[in-house]
């Protein structure tokens, strides 16, 4: 089983904060003891060659008078360091000490210290605890005549650690709360949004596009969930688009269906009469040359969806919209409506599939002569500018409702306005040309104003002309 991020690093953490613990409590006393010893007994060996030299001969050559007399300043000295001052010979006869012992060290040898100048322990047994000894030879005349020999509790140097240990500890647990409020942080800033885009990403799994992370944050996590946030209404609009397209092909190729089946049924039982069948004959074609048409559609703008391959040639826009003008000549002379050409007098050669782009300029007249009213105009015009061709076709009808104008680019749109006077049009004919032009890396645009008219503006490449 997975173990679970927090209860990872909460694993990780109580580690951390025994093995501190454990760190300190057993290493980190003799630490703190070794550099209490080292650095007070620094401090009293310096008192202890000033002792030497100051008072050591004058006691050890002196008369009683004089022992008294230093003995008296050096307890001056042993207040201020809180510790015993103890002045003797060589052979270890205590001639003044502080707390006024008197007698011989018995086994008394200086030499236990080694190479140092201190040592620890009950100093030959004179003390009934074991002490810091300091040791510090008196000279004189270049001859050595005894020794300054300062004494202090270890339990007091253990005191003086401990206070210093407890601050360690002290340091420590501050250390300890800054890592637990690291770890809330963590929890509240990190690890419940992850938790939660985890589950907003197992909902989008099964299916549930409409859940939004909706994150109020600007660091990678935040952009994290605006791209999940993305990315689900993405899908959620491509499942609405695929839902929409199966329902309207399923209309679109239900409806002549049914009349075909129903005209046929209708002749073979008798129920329309022989006379009547050419009517009704003209009928099943009309119905079946739509279907055939709707499927040349959808096989287009499948072929465009798997990647268009272009044809690229260079040929004259003026030449191809005279062409494609007259095959709409019947359509025209019945609704009576007239083409105004204005063409660029410059070279119009553009860079371009040819076949597609003959298409494009199809479409978009077919459409404006569809939604144009009888009597009107479509005007046609085609300008240069910034070493491109732009191309308009403007029509005087019904106009689309502003509200409608991105949705004409989707497949199978019919606005209200335009399923009266559009009943063999498929819906496809916009998206088509949208594709077309998107493959050529330019833009279509449309303007229009409802009940006066649309245009539809696109560009190609002009054809650079050899010098």
């Amino acid at each position: 089983m997975r173990r679970k991020m927090f209860v990872r690093l909460l694993i990780e953490y109580l580690i951390f904060a025994v093995a501190s613990f454990l760190t300190i409590s057993i290493c980190i006393p003799q630490m703190v003891y070794n550099h209490t010893v080292k650095n007070e007994s620094a401090a009293m060996y310096r008192q202890a060659t000033y002792i030497a030299s100051s008072y050591g001969s004058s006691i050890i050559n002196g008369d009683a008078s004089a022992v008294q007399s230093a003995t008296a300043q050096l307890s001056g000295i042993d207040r201020y360091l809180q510790c015993e001052i103890m002045i003797v010979e060589k052979n270890g006869q205590i001639v003044a000490d502080t707390y006024g012992r008197t007698g011989t060290i018995e086994g008394f040898d200086p030499s236990v210290s080694g190479n140092k100048y201190y040592f620890t322990g009950d100093f030959f047994g004179a003390f009934d605890h074991d002490t810091l000894t300091v040791i510090a030879p008196i000279n004189s005349q270049y001859t050595l005549r005894g020794y300054v020999l300062i004494h202090k509790a270890v339990d007091q140097l253990a005191s003086d650690g401990n206070t210093i240990f407890n601050y360690n500890y002290i340091t420590m647990i501050i250390i300890l709360v800054y890592s637990a409020v690291f770890i809330l942080l963590y929890l509240f800033r990190i690890y419940l949004p992850i938790k939660r885009l985890t589950k907003l990403t197992h909902g989008y799994a099964e299916g549930n596009m409409s859940a939004r992370a909706e994150f109020n944050r600007m660091d990678e996590l935040g952009q994290l969930a605006n791209s999940l946030d993305f990315m689900a209404g993405e899908i959620e609009k491509l499942n609405d688009y695929q839902n929409k397209f199966i329902a309207n092909v399923s209309h679109d190729f239900r409806s002549p269906l049914t009349s075909i089946k129903g005209y046929l049924e209708a002749m073979l039982d008798g129920t329309i009469s022989p006379e009547m069948y050419e009517k009704y004959l003209n009928i099943v074609l009309f119905e079946t040359e739509r279907l055939n048409k709707l499927t040349i559609s959808l096989l287009t703008l499948n072929n465009m969806s798997q990647g268009m391959m272009l044809d690229i040639s260079s040929f004259d826009i003026n030449e191809i919209i005279r062409k494609t003008i007259l095959t709409f000549e019947g359509v025209c002379a019945q609704k009576k409506i007239k083409f105004n050409l204005t063409f660029s007098d410059k070279n119009t050669y553009v860079d371009a599939d040819y076949g597609k782009i003959q298409q494009v300029i199809y479409n978009l007249i077919d459409n404006a002569i569809k939604f144009s009213n009888n009597n009107s105009f479509i005007n046609i015009s085609t300008y240069e500018k910034g070493g491109k061709i732009f191309i308009s076709v403007k029509d005087f009808g019904i106009g689309i409702p502003k509200d409608n104008i991105e949705k004409i680019w989707d497949r199978f749109y019919k606005s209200d306005l335009s399923r009266g006077k559009d009943k063999k049009g498929t819906g496809l004919g916009l998206s088509i040309v949208k594709e077309i032009v998107n493959a050529h890396k330019t833009t279509i645009d449309v303007i229009s104003t409802e009940g006066t008219g649309t245009e539809f503006i696109f560009s190609l490449p002009k054809t650079k002309v050899e010098d």
